[in-house]
């Protein structure tokens, strides 16, 4: 049986990796628009998103990009990054279920 103190701790923990996940989309879609120019840098607003996002995402990015080789333009960090996500959320998961019921 859990107690309701790890229970917390798992359920913070799933919501915070919830907003990464969300945050890292949001740098992906919005780093395929600047590229197909759908939006551009020299509008306030979007720079300030966009910087933003690259600010928060960067540090997750950078030590995967240290490991990944040079695949010219196409970065899989983000995709690593979900993927790890998706791992660590399923791993609570089953932990959760496991020792509830």
């Amino acid at each position: 049986m859990v107690s309701p103190l790890v229970a917390t701790i798992l359920q913070t923990v799933n919501v915070i990796l919830g907003i990464v996940e969300f945050i890292v989309i949001a740098h992906v879609l919005t780093s395929w628009l600047v590229s197909f120019q759908v939006l551009n840098l020299r509008q306030p607003l979007v720079a300030q998103l966009w910087y933003a996002l690259q600010r928060l995402t960067e540090p997750l990015y950078r030590p995967i990009r240290k490991i990944l080789p040079p695949m010219g333009g196409l970065d899989l960090a983000p995709m690593i990054v979900i993927l790890v996500i998706f791992f660590l959320h399923q791993l609570m998961k089953n932990y959760y279920v496991a020792n509830f019921y």
